[in-house]
């Protein structure tokens, strides 16, 4: 087991390395910051010396170094556009960003768990077929569409919920949030469900599919003609081994969740790290765009690794395995 986990630890600092070597690299495409950054009466001494105090005039090789070891340390540099540590910019982003990630894998999970095996055991209801109707929504429509069909039903015809914004925070020293306000927690409604929709019927259509065919199994025929229950067959047999395969799909949503909050967050104007994504690329701010990327990487790598962990602990044949 112990092998197990270095091994797959080394693996994920081997992607993180690469993912950062390849994004670094692409930001020598996106623009020159000095342009943005000096004013049109600049000067070429200006320029030198401006690209030099920003090491600019480094060789490629060196500039990455620079980074990677500034990274292990949690310096990403100063921001180009604000002048201020990139650590600081980001540890003032990232509570918006994760609280609403948090609430909407909750509801992603919770939801597409319970939904997907409630039309697995009644797959031939009329309330199944209406919610697999229904979930074609959350599959087909792109996430912009839904948060602005929510924003216009929701905050200008009904007037219930607010269409921009975190609301009012609560500052707890090293952490910003919203769950202690009124405000903070309708202010999250629209954005989490708008975030978690996709994923949570994704989840649900295959908690669905997976759960239909375990039940179809010689062991399922077996409980049931020992006289067990059907919760005791469908609960404790069924669900069990139709979250393996699961896991895997839940996993990446999760980190999904947290990658693609961009789309959301610029169409609620919510301040998370996804809005701040957006106006560095403006601005050419390389070493936040270089930070927000390799930030992304750690949680898909983080989560990945959890995730073949959790295989050990849900599938026993994995331990007899001796991974």
């Amino acid at each position: 087991m112990l092998n197990y986990i270095l091994k797959r630890v080394a693996q994920s600092g081997i992607v993180l390395l690469v993912v950062g070597l390849v994004a670094f690299s692409m930001f020598r495409f996106v623009g020159d910051p000095i342009d943005n950054m000096l004013g049109q009466e600049r000067t070429v001494a200006d320029i030198e010396r401006l690209r030099s105090d920003l090491g600019l005039d480094l060789p490629f090789p060196v500039q990455y170094y620079k980074f990677l070891e500034g990274a292990v340390q949690g310096n990403f540099g100063v921001s180009y556009r604000q002048g201020r540590a990139v650590s600081e910019i980001i540890a003032e982003r990232a509570p918006a960003t994760l609280e609403l990630a948090a609430v909407s894998g909750f509801l992603a999970i919770s939801m597409g768990i319970i939904l997907g095996v409630f039309t697995a055991i009644r797959r031939d209801g009329w309330a199944s077929h209406l919610i697999m109707t229904v979930s074609l929504i959350g599959v087909s429509l792109p996430t912009f569409l839904i948060g602005i069909l929510l924003i216009y039903v929701f905050s200008v015809d009904l007037g219930w919920l607010p269409s921009f914004g975190r609301g009012d925070v609560v500052d707890l020293g090293f952490w910003s949030t919203g769950f202690l306000t009124q405000s903070g927690l309708l202010a999250l409604i629209l954005p989490s469900i708008t975030l978690g929709l996709y994923q949570m019927t994704l989840i649900m259509r295959l908690v669905r599919s997976e759960m239909l065919e375990v039940l179809r199994q010689d062991y399922i025929r077996f409980a049931r003609a020992r006289g067990l229950s059907e919760r005791v067959v469908n609960f404790r047999h069924a669900l069990k081994n139709t979250l393996v395969p699961v896991i895997t799909v839940t996993g990446l949503q999760l980190g999904s969740i947290i990658a693609f909050a961009i789309i959301t967050e610029s169409v609620f104007q919510w301040p998370g790290l996804g809005l701040l994504f957006i106006n560095a690329i403006q601005f050419v701010d390389i070493p936040v765009m270089a930070a927000y990327l390799m930030l992304i990487s750690v949680m898909f790598v983080l989560i990945n690794l959890i995730v073949d962990l959790l295989y050990v602990f849900v599938d026993p044949r994995l331990r007899e395995g001796g991974i």
